[in-house]
């Protein structure tokens, strides 16, 4: 699938470099409906545009709103081929709008307590198609006269960012770019791709964008079992790698998040404490981010023990947050995005 820069070129081959800005430009404008109000372009290319592209790639299929108007989650389809997505609009704690987007049509990588693994994987999503589940929120966001502006993106919706690099890092180029969205306010969620991760380190070209590691145990054979794309030796490249990172990253200015689902009597006692501590506490700047299970398709069950977790480890000089869920009664919440008509017609009664 070409992109729009492709598209453009042949459109217009002939054109300025500074055109190519305007273009962009035009596309996150708020004002802006259709190529034929880029008046800054001649009147016979905006006619070539309104033929040969399209405004947003993405047809609405379906939007559901929490009942406390702080979440909404939408079900988009592709103008090319009709492949689904959700994507989700979530207050976050300054009175602003986070962004969640996917990266993928569904997922390879089958963790065992995440919904999207279910659907497999489709296929990647090209820049375009990430940059304009941002431009389809805000246009909802100004149609329906939203309080508050849209000021971080994560990607954390279905799919393996990493896993789809190069269009992942083009729509993070698009964001710092065009959205008014500083690096610090985009974080890029992976479930560890070792060799990505490592490209990450000698690509000077890399968005200096927050980066949060799915890890959800330090210990390796539990690890395995949560997650089919560890294995043996996992947590010890990772170790190595997170201290390249340090030294690539100024830890002093960037901090290393590890994301860890709490599910109730698997990984959530004191020995996985435990463990998760000793495996932090080595590394220098990191973060835990304890993730509540919300409910899917799976026999887990969320952990009676969040709150006892967190204190052993803050305790222990571990910085500990708790994620606050948001959007379950939507199915919106961390690793409940699929596409699958049963579930949401079952959840909305249709």
């Amino acid at each position: 699938m070409e992109n729009r820069i492709q598209l453009l070129e042949k459109i217009w081959p002939e054109k300025k470099s500074f055109r190519e800005k305007q273009f962009f430009e035009a596309l996150f404008s708020q004002n802006l409906k259709n190529f034929d109000e880029i008046t800054v372009f001649p009147k016979d290319i905006r006619i070539l545009m309104q033929e040969k592209l399209t405004w947003l790639l993405w047809d609405t299929n379906k939007i559901f709103s929490g009942e406390r108007g702080d979440t909404h989650k939408a079900i988009l389809s592709s103008i090319f081929d009709g492949a689904k997505i959700e994507t989700v609009l979530m207050k976050n704690a300054r009175g602003h709008w986070t962004i969640c987007v996917s990266s993928q049509v569904g997922c390879a990588m089958k963790c065992s307590f995440c919904a999207t693994g279910s659907m497999g994987f489709i296929r990647n999503l090209n820049e375009d198609e990430i940059v304009d589940q941002y431009r389809f929120w805000k246009k909802y966001c100004d149609e329906k006269k939203l309080e508050g502006k849209i000021t971080n993106i994560v990607f954390m919706g279905m799919g393996e960012p990493l896993a789809n690099y190069k269009s992942v890092k083009r729509s993070i180029d698009m964001f710092l770019s065009y959205a008014d969205i500083g690096a610090t306010r985009i974080t890029v969620s992976t479930v560890g791709l070792l060799p990505m991760l490592e490209k990450i380190l000698t690509d000077k070209t890399w968005p200096n964008v927050r980066l949060a590691v799915s890890l959800h145990s330090a210990d390796e054979k539990m690890r395995n079992l949560l997650m089919p794309s560890s294995y043996e030796g996992f947590l010890k490249k990772l170790s190595l790698w997170a201290k390249r990172y340090f030294e690539v990253y100024d830890q002093r200015r960037r901090h290393l998040t590890f994301e860890y689902v709490l599910l109730g009597g698997v990984n959530d006692t004191e020995i996985y404490a435990e463990k998760l501590l000793h495996f932090s506490r080595k590394l220098g700047k990191v973060r835990v981010n304890l993730i509540p299970y919300n409910a899917t398709d799976t026999n887990f069950q969320p952990s009676q023990r969040i709150e006892n977790f967190r204190e052993y480890l803050r305790q222990r000089g571990v910085v500990a947050t708790v994620r606050k869920s948001m959007g379950q009664d939507i199915a919106a919440a961390c690793g409940q995005l699929v596409v699958n008509k049963k579930k949401n017609d079952d959840l909305y009664g249709k």
